[in-house]
């Protein structure tokens, strides 16, 4: 990837980055455990952003 990204797409990785957290252990205490894992958690190398 270029070094210099164009600002859109800058903003797009940040969001990307933002979302792709675990769930917070309160939102599990919250839950009962009924989310546990993110159901749309990303690796970088197993699979892509949507462009």
């Amino acid at each position: 990837m270029a070094r210099n990204k164009p600002l859109a797409k800058k903003l797009r990785l940040q969001k990307a980055e933002k979302m792709n957290r675990r769930v917070p252990s309160w939102v599990m205490m919250r839950t009962n455990r009924n989310f546990v894992r993110h159901p749309k958690r990303r690796n970088w190398r197993r699979s892509r952003m949507q462009k």
